[in-house]
Formats: C-alpha cells, sequence, structure tokens
C-alpha cells in the first residue's frame, strides 16, 4: 500500500474508536420532545364523521338540504307535469317531424305522416 492510503486507513481507525458524545441540552430536547409526542398520542381523538355528515355540513347544514329536496321535488313535478305554456322538453330533443330523417334514403315514409 502506498503511503497516503495508510495514513488514510489510520484516519479512519482513530474516526471509529472516538466515540462523539451527545449534549446534554440535545438529550434533554430530545426526550421532551419524545414525551410531547406519546402524550399526544394518549389524547381521545375526535370520532371522525362520515361522508355524509361532512357533506352536508359543506352544502350549509340542513336547512340547506330541505331547499335543495323542495327545489329538486318541484323540478321534478314541473318535468313530468308541465304547464301547458311551457314547451315539452321531448319535443324539442326528438321533434314529431321525422320525415326529413329519412326522406334522403329513397324509402317509404307515408307511415310517419299522421293519420287525421
Amino acid at each position: 500500500m502506498t503511503e497516503d492510503n495508510m495514513e488514510l486507513d489510520q484516519l479512519f481507525a482513530q474516526a471509529r474508536q472516538a466515540q462523539p458524545a451527545l449534549s446534554d441540552n440535545l438529550a434533554v430536547r430530545i426526550l421532551t420532545d419524545a414525551e410531547a409526542v406519546r402524550l399526544e398520542r394518549l389524547k381521545p381523538s375526535a370520532p371522525r364523521r362520515s361522508v355524509w355528515a361532512r357533506l352536508v355540513e359543506g352544502i350549509g347544514g340542513w336547512q340547506s338540504m330541505g331547499g335543495l329536496v323542495a327545489a329538486s321535488a318541484a323540478g321534478v313535478w314541473i318535468g313530468f307535469a308541465a304547464p301547458d305554456f311551457l314547451p315539452d322538453p321531448a319535443t324539442i330533443l326528438y321533434p314529431e317531424d321525422t320525415s326529413f330523417a329519412v326522406a334522403n334514403l329513397g324509402l317509404d315514409t307515408s307511415f310517419l305522416e299522421d293519420a287525421e
């Protein structure tokens, strides 16, 4: 071995023999922190609330949920039993005159016309 490697080995041997001492201040801080963590874990935790409870609270409580239910029920009722002055959504999406859809195909579309 070369001289440099022997010196390096001696330095490593000295470093292995020297045990660094933990300062008293650091030991006290570590033990204090550990005790605080231990006591925090011993405290009873608050029970986890369900997803439903968190959702209701996020919306605004039971009063807001009541309003949403009433508005939804009114919307469903208006959708099923719409007044005469409101347009029927089904006729907007699916017009009664469907002869234009098959007129260019050269098919007999007489069955699509009203029998009036």
